[in-house]
């Protein structure tokens, strides 16, 4: 039964937190059922509450994506992997943490501009370790995150075009376009067919379209990577991207 509002009267109250306010009663029936609470206090509650729906939709909205692409979105063994446990022995390592740290912290104005990265360094220099946490801190606050080998990308596509394959390849498509932050690793590792460049410029194209964020991990220099990716995709990349060097030797092993 809904509270009636005849006869409301009001008092003044106060808050702990925000002050004074003015309370109004609740009726229900004519008989008085209580007095309002802070209004500031439940403008926070609702947009706690709606926050807090946003990220349950956003959390389903992984798993979905996974599921349709049959890929966890972090592999089992990088999923301990953090900002805090990245060390940073060198002012360099510092700089490239601090910029995934920003990356991450300001995605929403990432995500709005359609903001891209491109780690490059040796193998066992840390990059996927700080793109790993990039994913992990995003995720954390709602957002969507998708981290592919570029050949199992490559291969998620290329499965569609067998009969039995299930999906179609705009499936697949639509799912590596529509995921947040997609981070492709081992960008040049490939064979560098022509097949891999139509495929991978499909990907970067159709994000880039859509301005939606990407990070890219490769072994490459700069010339490498435009050669391996093609002109065009390099072009799109570096329109809304940001190259980041970690270029000191492999720390994998050491103790």
């Amino acid at each position: 039964m809904d509270m009636k509002t005849t006869g409301v009267s009001t008092q003044q109250a106060a808050c702990p937190d925000h002050g004074a306010f003015e309370s109004r009663s609740l009726m229900l029936m004519g008989r008085l059922m209580g007095w309002s609470k802070c209004p500031e206090c439940n403008r926070l509650a609702d947009a706690s509450e709606a926050e807090s729906k946003r990220i349950a939709d956003e959390q389903e909205r992984q798993r979905q994506i996974e599921k349709r692409l049959n890929q966890a979105g972090i592999p089992l063994r990088f999923r301990s992997r953090s900002f805090a446990n990245f060390d940073a022995e060198t002012k360099a390592m510092a700089d490239c943490r601090r910029i995934a740290e920003d990356f991450a912290e300001s995605f929403r104005e990432r995500l709005a501009e359609g903001a891209t990265a491109v780690f490059s360094g040796k193998p066992g220099t840390g990059k996927s370790h700080l793109a790993i946490a990039v994913c992990t801190a995003i995720m954390a606050r709602g957002y969507t995150a998708m981290y592919l080998n570029a050949l199992d990308a490559i291969r998620l596509v290329r499965a569609t075009w067998k009969r039995d394959g299930g999906r179609s390849e705009d499936d697949v498509m639509r799912d590596l376009a529509s995921v947040d932050l997609l981070v492709l690793d081992e960008v040049g590792a490939q064979y560098g067919t022509e097949g891999e460049q139509v495929i991978l410029f499909d990907v970067i194209n159709r994000r880039y379209q859509d301005q939606m964020p990407m990070i890219l991990l490769t072994n490459q220099g700069k010339d490498g990577f435009k050669q391996y990716l093609g002109d065009r995709a390099f072009d799109r990349l570096r329109e809304a991207g940001r190259w980041v060097a970690f270029d000191w030797e492999s720390h994998r092993g050491k103790p």
